[in-house]
């Protein structure tokens, strides 16, 4: 929840291949106060049935800037070998991104909602609402 003094950021998958939430996503969340400032980390969490990681932490007093890091490589890996439990495997990952890294400037006092859009060889991010 934001305040007069903070950001709030909220964040969601879409797995665009199938047109479906993204679960079981790890996300991590991290933080500055300033440009060129060190990151801090902040804590992570994992997407759930509905896409969405509803235990981000908060951010500190001061945040300007906030990475989100999701870890796509087990979670196409895990669908890969889903869909192939009875076929030979046709590719070492299921990822041609086996990370997203999305970094965006906050203002205190707004809530920041990014949705990550993926599939196994692209994504596309936007500031939502």
């Amino acid at each position: 929840m934001s305040t007069e003094t903070t950001a709030s950021v909220s964040t969601h998958i879409l797995d665009t291949s199938v047109g479906r939430p993204a679960e079981g996503v790890a996300v991590s969340l991290s933080a500055r106060g300033g440009q060129g400032a060190p990151w801090t980390a902040l804590g992570g969490s994992a997407t759930d049935a509905d896409g969405r990681c509803k235990d981000l932490p908060a951010l500190p007093e001061g945040t300007t800037h906030v990475r989100l890091d999701f870890e796509t490589e087990a979670y196409f890996d895990k669908k890969q070998a889903e869909a192939q439990q009875d076929a030979p495997r046709v590719r070492d990952s299921g990822a041609f991104f086996p990370e997203v890294a999305i970094t965006f400037a906050v203002v205190p006092g707004e809530h920041f909602h990014v949705p990550l859009l993926l599939n196994p060889f692209g994504y596309s991010v936007y500031r939502g609402s």
